[in-house]
């Protein structure tokens, strides 16, 4: 299989699109890949790292504050339609991919014009605005959430789940003692990201003695950025700092409770590994998406949630201690948590590029 991919901006695309890579090679060893990212975010830096083809398209999101920039997001946008046009004939791919991301608009449009099939997948419950609009021109559409199949239309969507959470159920379990966490007391883990968030970073620092004395453990994982000022506090006993854990979903095996950002790669996790979670949703992001995300878990009591406006006095310790010592509320998130699961995503993803390319 020939495989163009694109997606960019944020781990929330790109992740889901390396782990739809690693199933078609798992699947077809001897596929070819082309990456298309962006030339000034964080694909440019993750995506080669694992030896995978990788070229760059000058592209912007659209400026609503500043209407006079889209001027300059309209010119490098038709300049990027006729760059991928080229990428792509010169390439021969079977399929063009779209996994998200402003990126992946020139791209996938230029794979319709030329008459190659095309699937996008969409990992927010909300649609951003670029797989809205491609949605038009596509062969096939990929959801996480079943509440995203109103946005597109029906005859060409699949609820195929987050290939991220695939990826997750395969992962060996982490020994505890190996970060210095004792095996026999429950564990909860805060995580708000690679890079971590200042205000609840701030939020915690100031709250932290609350947590002293109790009978459970925390791992505070505070983003690689925020560690070095952060670690200097002094934190209670049951109370671990570290800056990052590689391959966060070995520790979320051994999680009790999970304190958590509402990414869309994150929650397919939660999801597939069935964790308790405190949802904090960021609402830094466009659309709100997370709250967006975090509410269709909430509503369907599958999470809990606090909203960062929120935070304030003991609400998070209290929030902790409701979750972790109630077996009957964590045992009815799990069962929740089941609807919202698919089973083998990156599988089913595979199957249906496979299909749309022998339907050719």
């Amino acid at each position: 299989m020939r495989v163009v991919i694109s997606a960019g901006g944020t781990g929330g695309h790109i992740y889901p699109a390396l782990a739809i890579i690693n199933k078609i090679k798992e699947k077809e060893p001897d596929s070819e890949f082309l990456y298309i990212g962006t030339h000034n975010r964080m694909e440019k830096d993750i995506v080669p790292k694992y030896n995978i083809p990788f070229k760059t398209i000058e592209i912007y999101g659209f400026n609503r504050k500043k209407l006079m920039s889209n001027f300059k997001t309209i010119k490098a946008f038709i300049k990027s339609y006729y760059e991928s046009k080229k990428m792509i004939k010169n390439f021969k791919p079977d399929i063009v991919i779209g996994v998200g991301g402003y990126v992946t608009g020139p791209v996938i449009y230029a794979a319709n014009k030329l008459g190659i099939k095309t699937f996008i997948h969409e990992q927010n419950s909300i649609p951003g605005k670029a797989n809205l609009l491609l949605s038009h021109y596509v062969d096939k559409i990929g959801v996480s959430f079943k509440s995203s199949n109103k946005y597109f239309p029906e005859y060409k969507t699949i609820f195929t789940g987050n290939p991220c959470s695939e990826d997750a159920t395969k992962k060996e379990a982490i020994n505890k003692k190996s970060l210095g966490l004792d095996s026999d007391k429950k564990l909860v883990l805060v995580v708000m990201g690679s890079l971590g968030s200042s205000k609840i970073n701030d939020f915690l620092i100031k709250t932290i003695s609350l947590f002293n004395n109790k009978n459970y453990e925390i791992l505070f994982v505070t983003g690689k950025d925020s560690y070095q000022k952060i670690s200097k506090n002094k934190f209670p006993k049951n109370v671990k700092v570290v800056p990052y854990v590689e391959e966060m979903t070995r520790i979320m095996k051994k999680t009790d409770v999970m304190v958590s950002r509402a990414g869309a790669s994150t929650l397919s996790e939660i999801i597939a590994l069935n964790v308790p979670t405190i949802l904090i949703p960021s609402p830094y992001v466009a659309n709100n998406h997370q709250y967006k995300n975090a509410v269709d878990l909430f509503d369907k009591k599958a999470a809990l949630m606090i909203e960062e406006k929120d935070l304030q006095g003991d609400i998070l310790v209290r929030t902790i201690d409701k979750l972790i010592d109630n077996e009957t509320l964590t045992n009815e998130l799990k069962v929740a948590l089941n609807d919202f699961k698919v089973e083998k995503s990156a599988t089913k993803i595979y199957d249906t590029i496979r299909t749309l390319i022998d339907r050719k």
